[in-house]
């Protein structure tokens, strides 16, 4: 998944979840990772990355 797709997905996620976007995508990262699906759960973790940056920049 490239930054462009994170992010979209990172936006979506959030606008749908609000402040439980992260928790959500880390879990999908840990289903994923436990279903030995690494490339994806390596993309959920750049996803979750990418909500923090945004929750961040919505806090102030």
């Amino acid at each position: 998944m490239d930054m462009q797709q994170v992010s979209q997905y990172a936006r979506s996620l959030y606008d749908a979840h609000g402040d439980k976007a992260e928790a959500e995508a880390a879990a999908k990262m840990r289903a994923c990772a436990e279903a030995g699906k690494n490339k994806e759960a390596e993309d959920w973790q750049s996803v979750r990355a990418s909500i923090r940056a945004l929750r961040g920049a919505n806090q102030s």
